[in-house]
This record gives structure tokens, C-alpha cells and sequence, in this order.
């Protein structure tokens, strides 16, 4: 398998992952520091599962200093918070939205830090993708949302930073540093959160919630995101954005309304468009080096 295809096909796995999201903390009639709690237990014995026995776990290399691991757990545990806490504080559809932004900050994130320039159709797919997103939240948001919509602007520029740090420190190993993040949330919500055990159907609902949105989704996404470019990886994570708010309606009949539905629906259009241009450019350059080995 190519690398780029690899990177995909990781990328699009941990948002489908991460699109059950919305769906989970519907089913939980739990406060947000108890969900985000339980949320982090099972998320980082996941990583930390996937650290010590997977294939390519070993300690870190001298040229990832320990520092910035802590780092970035900080980052990643901010992440986490945000999501979590701004989906128990406003509508799952202005979370999503607001985290639709991630292309344009990983972008220029990647452009400071790594001089990685942004491809033209990249740039229109999120522009229209982007229309798409104030289509949904536009006729949404309350001012009782300032909360909830701030948490989720955190979620999305630490994620962004953790997204280009991925990529431009391929040796920097994710599993570890979302570990991390788990347990910087976990102290976190510690004192704030019930200390009454949950009962037995909620602790299955944690432990599929954590373990899939938390380590396995967050651990996908940062992996396959050290093979395409940020912005890229940012595009295809805006598939959240139409399969969130698509989950809650088919299982809790939560009506998305009009507007939700015609902003995603570009979404799916610009996503779709970004992807099947891929294809077609690279087939066309496929062919063009053919027709090159047969004229040499």
C-alpha cells in the first residue's frame, strides 16, 4: 500500500471513529466531568495497552526529548477536554463546526513551522467546505453556546497542533502522548467529577466511548497524518462534521434541521470533489510517465 493511500485510510477511520462522539455523550446521563473522566480511564489503559505491546513500542528516541512528550500530552488533554466538555455545553452541530476550521489552522500552522505549502484544490475544498460549516452553525448559535463554542475553538487549535507536530516529527511516537493527555484529564476531572461508580450498561458505553474516540481514533488519526499534509488531513476530518450530527438523528431521531443537512451536504461535495481530483491527477501522471518510458 502506498503511503499517501496508508494516510488516508487511517485519516477517514479515526473520523468515522471519532463521529460517534456526539452520539455516546447523548447516551450517557452522566455530568460532563464524570463523561470526560471515565472517557480518559478507558482511552489511555487503550494507549497505554497499545504503547507497551504494540509492534513499534520502545522508548523514545534522544531526538524527541521527554519534554516535549509532556508537551504535547498538555495539548492533547486540552483536546480531549474541549471536546468533550463543549458537546455536554452546546449542539453537537456548532462543535463540529467549529472544528471544520482545522484545515485552515493546521495550514498555517504547517506553513510557520515547516514551510509545507497548501496545494490549490486544498484551498478551495475547505473554502467551500468552510461555507458549508457556517451554513450549519449559522443558524444555530445562541449566546448561551459562548461556552461551549470557546471550548471547542481550544479543542481545535490544540488538536492542530498536534496534527503538524505528528508530521513534522515522524519519529514522535503518538500513542505515548495521548497517553498522557488521558491521565493530565483524568487528574483533572478527579475532584470535580461523581466518585459513585456508574452503573454496569454506562461502564460498557465508557469503556467502547474511550477506547475508540480517545485512544484508538485520536492514535489513527496522528498516524496517518505524518503521511499527507496537514491541511489534507484536516480536509478529511470534516467528514465529523456531516457524520456527527448524522448518528444522533438515526439513533435518538435528534432532527439536524434544513440548514444542517444543505451544509453538509457541501461539505460532502467539497470533500468528495478534493478526493476524486486526487485520484484523477494521479492518474494522469501516472499515464503521462508511461507514455514517457514508451517514447524513451
Amino acid at each position: 500500500m502506498q503511503p499517501r493511500t496508508y494516510g488516508l485510510l487511517l485519516v477517514t477511520v479515526a473520523t468515522v471513529m471519532w463521529s460517534s462522539a456526539g452520539l455516546f455523550v447523548r447516551m450517557l446521563d452522566l455530568d460532563v466531568w464524570t463523561t470526560l473522566g471515565w472517557r480518559s480511564v478507558f482511552g489511555g489503559l487503550t494507549l497505554v495497552i497499545i504503547s507497551l505491546f504494540g509492534r513499534r513500542a520502545k522508548a523514545p528516541t534522544a531526538a524527541i526529548p521527554y519534554g516535549m512528550y509532556a508537551l504535547l500530552g498538555l495539548f492533547s488533554a486540552l483536546s480531549m477536554f474541549g471536546y468533550i466538555a463543549s458537546l455536554k455545553l452546546t449542539t453537537v452541530a456548532n462543535v463540529l463546526s467549529i472544528y471544520a476550521t482545522v484545515p485552515f489552522i493546521a495550514a498555517g500552522l504547517a506553513y510557520l513551522l515547516m514551510g509545507e505549502r497548501v496545494e490549490r484544490r486544498v484551498l478551495i475544498a475547505s473554502a467551500v467546505a468552510f461555507v458549508g460549516v457556517l451554513i450549519v452553525a449559522g443558524f444555530s448559535a445562541r449566546l448561551t453556546d459562548l461556552a461551549g463554542n470557546s471550548l471547542a475553538f481550544l479543542m481545535t487549535v490544540t488538536f492542530s497542533i498536534l496534527l503538524v507536530m505528528a508530521r513534522k516529527h515522524p519519529s514522535l511516537r503518538m500513542a505515548p502522548v495521548n497517553a498522557i493527555g488521558s491521565g493530565l484529564c483524568v487528574l483533572l476531572c478527579l475532584p470535580l467529577m461523581s466518585h459513585a461508580l456508574p452503573s454496569l450498561p454506562e461502564l460498557g458505553i465508557l469503556v467502547v466511548f474511550g477506547s475508540t474516540t480517545s485512544g484508538l481514533a485520536y492514535l489513527l488519526y496522528l498516524t496517518g497524518g505524518r503521511y499527507i499534509p496537514s491541511s489534507e488531513a484536516g480536509l478529511i476530518g470534516l467528514m465529523d462534521v456531516v457524520l456527527g450530527p448524522l448518528w444522533v438523528w438515526l439513533v435518538f431521531s435528534e432532527w439536524p434541521g434544513g440548514s444542517t443537512i444543505a451544509g453538509a451536504g457541501l461539505i460532502l461535495v467539497a470533500v468528495f470533489w478534493y478526493l476524486w481530483s486526487g485520484l484523477r491527477n494521479s492518474a494522469a501522471r501516472k499515464a503521462a510517465l508511461l507514455e514517457a518510458d514508451r517514447a524513451a
